[in-house]
């Protein structure tokens, strides 16, 4: 990880088109600006990580489902099977 110190109103660049600017410093929160081009996808990593593991509980969900209707499928069948 890079550690830089910037002062209110500096800014750094990525990859030349990405600029970040620190705009603002409050106790212990900064504001800051990213200008970058339109397609740029910008997120905050907390929604990104809630995100993720809502993805991974609910496919952790219906794999259980999905389990449980196959063996549901596989007794129903011996079932007919046998008859």
């Amino acid at each position: 990880m890079l550690v830089l110190t910037r002062r209110i109103g500096e800014s750094v660049r990525i990859d030349g088109e990405i600029e970040v600017t620190l705009l603002d410093i409050k106790g212990d929160s900064v504001r800051i600006g990213v200008n970058a081009p339109r397609e740029t996808r910008i997120q905050r990593s907390e929604i990104v990580d809630a995100v993720v593991a809502e993805n991974v509980s609910a496919a952790a969900d219906s794999g259980a489902d999905a389990e449980k209707a196959i063996f549901e499928a596989l007794a129903k069948r011996r079932g007919t099977q046998e008859s």
